[in-house]
C-alpha cells in the first residue's frame, strides 16, 4: 500500500537539497509527485499542461521532418515524453545538471520513465546546459533542429546565478548556433509574458512569439496559466 504522503528520495546537491515526493490527492485518488530545490518548490505532475505544451508548440513551430531534438532540464519528464509522441522525432538527447534526476528515471520512479528511458531514441545527459549553450558546437550533428528550455522559473527568476546570461542577447546568440537553420527555440515560464525579454529573442531570432497556456488549478479553484515563447532562427 502507498503512504498516503511518501518521500522517494534526498540528496544535497551542488544547488542544494533536492527531495523528490508522492502524495495522493485528497480529492481524487490520484498519485502526485513533487519536486522541491533548498525548499523552492520546483514542479509537480498535478500541472503538467504548460510543459507539455512546450513541445507541442516547439514542434510545430517547425516544418522539418527527421527532427534532432534538445531539451533542457529533465525534471518530471513530461516534456521529453511529448516530444516523442512526434514521430518526426528521430533523436531526443535531454541535459539535466542534477544526476539524481537522471537517476530516478533510469530507476523508473516517475510516471514518465519508462516511455523516456525504454525509447531508443532518448539520450539522457549530464552535464549543464547553460554551459553547453557557451561552448562552440565542433561538429555539425551537435547542432539540433529543436531546442526546448524549462529549468528556471522565467528569464527574471533563475535558479542559479550561471543561468542569467543565457537571457541575454550574447546568451541567446550562443544559443542559435546550436539549431540548424530555420530551428526553433522554445522555453517555458512560470511568470506572465514579458515585452522586455520578447524584444531580447526578436533581436536574435526571425520570429518571436509568448503563448499564453492556461489550466485549470483545482488548488485555487481558478484558473492559472504560464507562458511558452517560441522563436524561430534565420
Amino acid at each position: 500500500m502507498i503512504a498516503r504522503f511518501e518521500e522517494l528520495d534526498w540528496q544535497e546537491t551542488r544547488m542544494g537539497e533536492l527531495i523528490l515526493r508522492r502524495r495522493i490527492d485528497p480529492t481524487t485518488g490520484d498519485l502526485i509527485y513533487e519536486v522541491s530545490l533548498n525548499d523552492d518548490f520546483l514542479m509537480s505532475s498535478q500541472f503538467t499542461v504548460a510543459e507539455e505544451e512546450l513541445a507541442t508548440l516547439g514542434l510545430a513551430a517547425t516544418e522539418r521532418v527527421d527532427l534532432d531534438v534538445l531539451v533542457g532540464g529533465l525534471g518530471l519528464g513530461y516534456t521529453a515524453a511529448t516530444a516523442l509522441r512526434d514521430r518526426r522525432v528521430r533523436k531526443l538527447d535531454v541535459i539535466d545538471a542534477l544526476p539524481a534526476v537522471i537517476g530516478w528515471h533510469e530507476r523508473e520512479l516517475l510516471p514518465m520513465s519508462v516511455q523516456l528511458v525504454r525509447d531508443p531514441r532518448t539520450t539522457l545527459v549530464h552535464d549543464d546546459f547553460f554551459a553547453v549553450m557557451r561552448r562552440t558546437p565542433e561538429r555539425e550533428d551537435a547542432r539540433y533542429d529543436v531546442i526546448l528550455l524549462d529549468v528556471d522559473h522565467s528569464p527574471r527568476h533563475i535558479l542559479d546565478p550561471s543561468h542569467a546570461d543565457l537571457y541575454t542577447v550574447a546568451g541567446l546568440e550562443s544559443l542559435a548556433r546550436r539549431l540548424n537553420d530555420r530551428g526553433v527555440f522554445a522555453l517555458w515560464s512560470d511568470d506572465p509574458p514579458d515585452d522586455d525579454f520578447l524584444a531580447v529573442l526578436s533581436s536574435v531570432f526571425d520570429e518571436s512569439t509568448a503563448h499564453v497556456v492556461a489550466f485549470d488549478n483545482r488548488l485555487t479553484g481558478g484558473t492559472s496559466s504560464n507562458t511558452v515563447y517560441v522563436a524561430t532562427r534565420p
